[in-house]
């Protein structure tokens, strides 16, 4: 009963656009997004591999880092490697070189940071970019973040909150207990003093912890009013988009309360029977999954009917989803436009740009694009 459940949330979600899907958001309303045509795709570069996300510098070159463990420099459509020691990087599986950020002060400090794999964990180090030469400068500016041999779940996905904290969603490394202990930081969203990667002032719990119960965070939006979203790889069904709430549980529970060894996948993404206080998602993917993945708002009047909406990249779907979200959160409709669906292949990073356009990576693994995406 509980799969066919499933099936029918998911089927409601993607095709009936699922008015409303939070309690939270029930009282909101946006305009209804259906499929738009006319969105402009440009390749402005390839050659890459398994690109995890994108950084833009104020002389408008790109850092965009590889999960093989290189950084590649994208300028005027001209890709160089970046000249920096990653020898620790471990690409391995899901895990290697992912998330970067690039810090708000970058004109005077020439600061950004990234999250990566380790033999042992998974961490974040600062880095000073002078020229093509990166130097580490914060190493680690986090460490411990838990990792699997397999890289299974690393998870590592890294936003700015409007107050200039760093967010870090994480994977559970597929282990059972991981997601609801508050000792570890896997299956979490950690809330960081982006210079000391202390837990930011006023997090709920005294820590790094911001939210805990979650399977693997892959995306991680904020909303120009604060509003945090994320996007969350579910097992074989119920990929999820959720919004953050201070010390949260997402109701992630493999091991069931500890009664049950290994990593049992059949337990719901968000157990409201086991806890009655989880926060539900604002939209749920049902069967199948697409493994959605990065996240970025869309903004500025360019966009059209689109300015507001939350693009998120899937995976296995190929596809990007436009979601049309309440001002209270809820998700009101998704569309997918025909430009980006199956078009160029599995689809990961997403961020918007300073000049507002969407830029999009490709992770097929070989001859990997980074797009950009303009509302022609």
């Amino acid at each position: 009963m509980l799969g066919v459940m499933r099936r029918f949330v998911g089927f409601v979600a993607v095709l009936v656009a699922c008015a409303a899907c939070s309690a939270e958001g029930s009282g909101g309303s946006a305009p209804s997004t259906t499929a738009p045509e006319g969105l402009r795709v440009e390749v402005v570069a390839s050659g890459l591999s398994h690109p995890w996300d994108v950084g833009f510098l104020p002389d408008g070159r790109m850092l965009v880092p590889q999960r093989p463990g290189r950084i590649a420099l994208v300028a005027d459509g001209r890709v160089s490697d970046v000249e920096a020691d990653l020898g620790d990087v471990e690409a391995r599986g899901e895990g290697g070189l992912m998330s970067l950020v690039v810090h708000p002060d970058f004109a005077t400090s020439r600061r950004f940071t990234t999250c990566f794999n380790t033999a042992s964990d998974v961490r974040l180090v600062t880095w000073e970019l002078d020229g093509t030469k990166a130097t580490r400068v914060k190493d680690p500016l986090l460490a411990g973040l838990p990792t699997a041999a397999s890289g299974r779940h690393s998870g590592c996905r890294m936003a700015l909150d409007r107050d200039g904290n760093l967010l870090v969603g994480t994977g559970d490394t597929a282990r059972g207990s991981v997601a609801q202990d508050r000792s570890s930081l896997g299956g979490k969203v950690l809330r960081l003093d982006l210079a000391t990667g202390e837990g930011a002032a006023g997090n709920p719990f005294g820590d790094r912890i911001y939210t805990y119960g979650h399977r693997n965070v892959q995306g991680v939006a904020v909303r120009q009013d604060g509003m945090v979203f994320t996007a969350e790889h579910g097992p074989d069904v119920d990929d999820e988009v959720n919004v953050l709430s201070a010390g949260g549980n997402y109701g992630w529970d493999p091991s069931r309360g500890g009664t049950v060894g290994g990593y049992d996948e059949d337990v719901p993404m968000t157990d409201l029977e086991r806890f009655p206080d989880a926060v539900p998602a604002v939209w749920s993917s049902g069967d199948p999954t697409e493994a959605i993945c990065d996240a970025a708002f869309l903004v500025g009047e360019q966009w059209g009917s689109l300015n507001g909406v939350l693009a998120v990249t899937a995976l296995k779907g190929s596809k990007l989803l436009l979601f049309t979200v309440t001002q209270e959160g809820g998700v009101h409709s998704v569309a997918i436009p025909p430009e980006l669906d199956d078009t160029y292949g599995r689809l990961r990073g997403a961020e918007l740009s300073p000049d507002g356009s969407l830029y999009v990576t490709t992770s097929n693994g070989s001859d990997d694009k980074l797009l950009r995406i303009t509302n022609s």
